[in-house]
């Protein structure tokens, strides 16, 4: 099998693996939409519990699933990667009944170093979030070999 295909598909298992154990996406309704080494798309839809005072989308919502995105793109390769710093930016609200698409994709990786970015999108392709993540890779695997 060609190594980019068994990437893929390692990738693929650490995705189901990491929703397998992740309580507070599905708690929220996230769902792992594609994931491949260095990159991956989820999706959430907001729901009443996750609007603020102005009747919009609380930015913690949104963030949290960039953030997923973040963390299943940097893990991908099966090595555990965990957040080292991370930035967003909202230039549009979310709102009651969107559905909300990140997509992360890997800027660079060298070492234990990884910087990724994550657009967060609505159903009609407004940005609502633009987030960047910087990983850094530690002991261990999300899969054991």
């Amino acid at each position: 099998m060609p190594e980019r295909e068994q990437a893929r598909r390692l990738a693929a298992a650490v995705g189901e693996t990491m929703m397998a154990r992740d309580n507070s996406s599905r708690f929220l309704g996230v769902t792992l939409d594609a994931i491949a080494p260095g990159t991956a798309r989820m999706t959430m839809t907001v729901r009443e519990e996750m609007l603020n005072g102005l009747g919009l989308c609380h930015g913690g919502f949104t963030y949290k699933l960039a953030d997923s995105a973040f963390a299943y793109a940097c893990n991908a390769y099966n090595r555990n990667a965990v957040a080292l710093s991370c930035s967003i930016t909202y230039p549009a609200a979310a709102r009651l009944g969107d559905r909300l698409v990140a997509v992360a994709e890997e800027r660079y990786r060298k070492g234990r170093n990884g910087t990724y970015d994550v657009t967060v999108t609505n159903q009609d392709g407004e940005v609502v979030a633009l987030f960047r993540g910087h990983c850094r890779v530690i002991e261990g695997h999300v899969i054991d070999s």
